[in-house]
């Protein structure tokens, strides 16, 4: 964004500095002569300064009132002289917890509530659609499981109906994929602008969010195969082995493999706001996500699986209803299912648990979308000191003349 400088480059300070060292802050308060604040060499005693005439001094802290003669330490979360951050969106500018992330999140959801919904519903109705023609004309008809069928051939027949089931299905998981990545190439947009209080159309998102679109695609798809190829490292030797020791290396290959894949999603988990604030390419944009994410790497991990599990919770809630009056709807058909005579559900059954997935795709993609975009901020303010170029560009006094059209780099 040419208007929001900071976005467009890494900025002027390293990732590397850890404690935003070498970063330029505000300067602290001067005497009225300029010079550096001096304290006087003739102090009075401890336990005897005295308060302004009419008023009573604080009491110190860890005592009663009328405990003690002089003035006490100042009271928790009291930050005398230190300036509240500045506040011009949904965040402050400042290093944010966790809770402040999420809450971000959702004032931006609720804010900007016409774009945001405009944006994620219409993405949420072509992909239930395509996952309900999918289900009803492209899954293919499940073979029973004999009863009388070995363990070994019980599985082989499982891993089989996955196989089909997947296959069938690979047409909605596409559609379902590209909805997701032109959502969240919306969504980062706009919740970018939110942080300095700057609503956005949803036309000004889509120009430009467009240019990224491709690269955006090749770094969703390179992570996918970089993915998969760890799990099939892990599973490849068990499987060719066979037997029971072929079986108990699987299970250590697809745990080590498990683990491997999570550390590399959560270490290039950055990389999506990063292609799309950033305008580098693919591989820079993977490189950046690493330097964001070391040495912060557990920290990014619990809040993502945190904002996960409260998402999956979300959604149970909004489906188990949709689902139990698809049932009591579509009786019959779910009938057939159970019985075996049927092997898709009714169209009464797709459409009301379409719905629902609908309200909740809606909600759930503007909250993870945000977490992701704002973890990106949080960082980028620890390590490169981005909320004084955030404050420039937002037009808060104190941090600098605001900006036009030069970025941090430039």
């Amino acid at each position: 964004m040419n208007d929001t400088p900071g976005w467009t480059s890494p900025g002027s300070a390293p990732s590397d500095d850890q404690d935003g060292s070498g970063v330029p802050r505000p300067a602290a308060p001067a005497d009225a002569n300029g010079s550096a604040p001096q304290w006087s060499k003739d102090r009075p005693p401890a336990g005897q300064w005295s308060p302004p005439t009419g008023q009573t001094p604080p009491p110190a802290h860890g005592q009663g009132q009328g405990q003690g003669q002089g003035w006490g330490a100042p009271p928790p979360n009291a930050h005398w002289g230190r300036p509240p951050a500045a506040k011009p969106g949904v965040i402050p500018l400042r290093p944010l917890g966790m809770g402040e992330i999420l809450d971000g999140a959702v004032k931006t959801l609720r804010t900007y509530w016409r774009t945001v919904l405009a944006i994620t519903v219409t993405v949420a109705v072509i992909s239930q659609i395509a996952d309900i023609l999918a289900q009803r004309y492209l899954a293919p008809d499940v073979p029973a499981a004999s009863p009388d069928a070995t363990p070994a051939e019980a599985l082989e027949q499982s891993l089989d109906a996955a196989q089909s089931s997947l296959i069938g299905l690979g047409p909605a998981l596409l559609v379902t994929l590209m909805a997701s990545l032109v959502s969240a190439a919306l969504l980062t947009v706009v919740i970018s602008r939110a942080v300095l209080g700057r609503p956005v159309s949803l036309g000004a998102a889509w120009q430009e969010a467009r240019p990224r679109l491709l690269q955006l695609i090749g770094l969703t798809l390179l992570l996918a195969a970089m993915s998969s190829a760890i799990v099939m490292v892990g599973l490849l030797p068990g499987l060719l082995i066979g037997g029971a020791a072929g079986v108990a290396l699987t299970l250590l290959g697809g745990l080590g493999a498990l683990v491997a894949a999570v550390w590399l999603m959560i270490r290039f988990s950055l990389a999506s706001p990063a292609l799309m604030l950033e305008r580098g390419g693919v591989i820079q944009s993977l490189k950046r996500s690493a330097k964001l994410v070391r040495g912060t790497w557990w920290r990014i991990f619990g809040i993502t699986l945190l904002t996960q599990l409260l998402i999956f919770i979300f959604s149970m809630i909004i489906a188990i209803p949709f689902t139990i009056i698809g049932i009591a709807v579509d009786g019959d058909g779910f009938s057939d299912m159970l019985s075996g005579t049927s092997t898709t559900f009714g169209w009464p059954f797709l459409i009301i648990t379409g719905i629902g997935g609908v309200i909740t795709s809606a909600i759930t993609y503007p909250i993870s979308a945000g977490v992701t975009v704002l973890l990106y901020v949080d960082q980028r303010i620890r390590r490169e000191a981005l909320d004084l170029e955030l404050a420039r560009a937002a037009g808060i006094s104190g941090y600098g003349p605001t900006p036009g059209t030069q970025t941090v780099g430039g």
